[in-house]
């Protein structure tokens, strides 16, 4: 089922972009969608012939006038993906955007946890319509400079960004390894700025340790490739230290691949339980249901913020409805729209925003979130919510 996998909607190298994903890689590598009968990206050339109408005929008006009059050299791939790039926008979903042959090979490596970049996790915070870091990653070059979760991306190399123009931002926060990026942050009150050098990272989705009184506790940062088969080996790792309880933390991540959190709520929940509903443009439902007998049995509490989105929230809302965990946080992002991602014969992409999904119980996720049974603030001083997830479990 396409719309049971995905992947982020831009995580783009330096960072996993929260607004933006499930994207399906089930049709991403199968499917392939032409712009015109050669397979190519073009615009059509025309002479005179009025009769040509719609885009094709408008543009090369355009490119007839550039040719005529512009001072400057004309780069035609520059500019087909620039119309391509407004064509898409147009529409006013963030989520349905074309993604150049470049971006494409990138996302591509990025599913597989290949990183080149500074290594920060990133959002768009619509109230305030600003780029704020939701963390910086481990052993990141991000980390190493003093970048902090909550600072706010207000320039990148001199040039000023609104949160709604995270994908443009995010286009000039990627490069090369080795070359460097000035980020200027607003950090409260106070404007700061790092100079940065990209490099290559390597990522580990998973963070586990063995708490108090016999506690699990498994900290998701992402759901890309791999995601499920790092957290049932890291289970079991830890259930040979004879942990009876488990606490999984899926708070800041953004989402990913669908079917990663899937996997994970079919190792928790009973074979034949419903984990997600799906619906598409013609409101045509699909359920997808468990598929495996669980192999974690045991309390279970999961902690989840604002910033829980997507896959994230898939899981949460399986555990929860499902009756295998008490969620403890606070009420999820809310992003209930899954993306697939097509790849077209030239190598760019086109995500498009194809479905709504339901919790197993049906109830809408989108611009909603799912509440957690125990709401709890975090404090400056202390994790106040992995603290009440302890005291709940033991």
């Amino acid at each position: 089922m396409e719309s049971n996998n995905g992947q982020r909607i831009y995580k783009t190298i330096m960072l996993v972009i929260i607004v933006t994903m499930i994207a399906s890689l089930g049709s991403a590598f199968g499917t392939y969608h032409y712009l015109n009968s050669t397979g190519k990206l073009g615009i059509k050339k025309t002479t005179s012939d009025n009769s040509l109408k719609g885009l094709e005929y408008t543009l090369s008006e355009f490119r007839s006038e550039l040719e005529k009059k512009y001072i400057g050299d004309i780069n035609d791939e520059k500019l087909i993906e620039g119309a391509i790039k407004g064509y898409v926008n147009a529409l006013g979903d963030p989520y349905t955007t074309y993604y150049t042959k470049k971006e494409m090979a990138e996302i591509m490596q990025e599913t597989n946890g290949n990183y080149v970049g500074i290594g920060i996790y990133m959002t768009l915070d619509k109230e305030k319509n600003a780029i704020v870091i939701v963390k910086p990653m481990e052993d990141s070059p991000a980390k190493e400079v003093g970048i902090l979760a909550g600072d706010i991306i207000t320039k990148v190399d001199g040039v000023a960004y609104l949160g709604e123009q995270m994908e443009e931002a995010s286009n000039r926060i990627k490069g090369e390894e080795g070359t460097e990026v000035t980020l200027e942050i607003l950090r409260g009150t106070e404007t700061k700025e790092y100079t940065i050098k990209r490099k290559r990272i390597l990522i580990s989705h998973i963070t586990a340790d063995v708490l108090e009184n016999n506690i699990g506790y498994l900290a998701i940062s992402d759901f890309d490739g791999g995601c499920a088969d790092e957290f049932e080996k890291k289970y079991k790792q830890l259930q040979e230290k004879g942990i009876t309880k488990l606490i999984i933390d899926i708070r800041n991540n953004g989402g990913g691949i669908v079917d990663e959190a899937l996997k994970i709520a079919d190792m928790i929940t009973e074979k034949g339980s419903t984990l997600l509903i799906t619906k598409d443009k013609n409101n045509n439902e699909e359920t997808t249901k468990a598929e495996r007998n669980p192999i974690i049995n045991m309390p279970i509490v999961v902690l989840t913020n604002a910033y829980s989105a997507s896959a994230s929230e898939i899981l949460a809302g399986a555990l929860q409805e499902n009756d295998k965990a008490t969620l403890v946080g606070n009420t999820t992002y809310g992003k209930g729209i899954i993306q697939e991602l097509h790849r077209l014969s030239d190598g760019s992409g086109l995500k498009i925003t194809t479905n709504e999904y339901y919790t197993p119980k049906h109830h809408e996720i989108h611009k909603i979130g799912i509440k957690p049974d125990v709401e709890v603030e975090m404090s400056e001083k202390e994790d106040t919510q992995l603290q009440k997830a302890i005291d709940i479990i033991k």
